[in-house]
């Protein structure tokens, strides 16, 4: 899948059929369902524990949202939040490709 029609998706009642959990969390942050998002990433696991950081981003506790980066792996986020879905959607759709 693509970036495009992931993006298209967005639209649908749910998520595409067969996405990485990564991608479902992905897709309902950006559906407005924080919590639902929330849940998904719950598991953890360094993919998870990004989205995860993301949320806390998005929700404004960059305090938790540092942690979770740590856990990731990854360095805290700085750019705005609408490129690091982006980011992070692209990242998470090549790895299904490649997987």
């Amino acid at each position: 899948m693509q970036l495009e029609d992931f993006e298209r998706s967005l639209h649908l009642p749910a998520p595409p059929a067969g996405l990485s959990l990564a991608l479902q969390a992905l897709w309902y942050a950006r559906t407005d369902d924080w919590d639902r998002a929330h849940d998904i990433t719950q598991p953890g696991g360094p993919a998870l524990d990004w989205v995860h950081a993301y949320l806390h981003r998005v929700e404004g506790d960059l305090a938790n949202a540092a942690y979770w980066y740590r856990r990731a792996g990854k360095p805290v986020a700085t750019i705005p939040l609408d490129e690091e879905w982006v980011e992070l959607a692209k990242v998470f759709l090549q790895s299904e490709k490649n997987g």
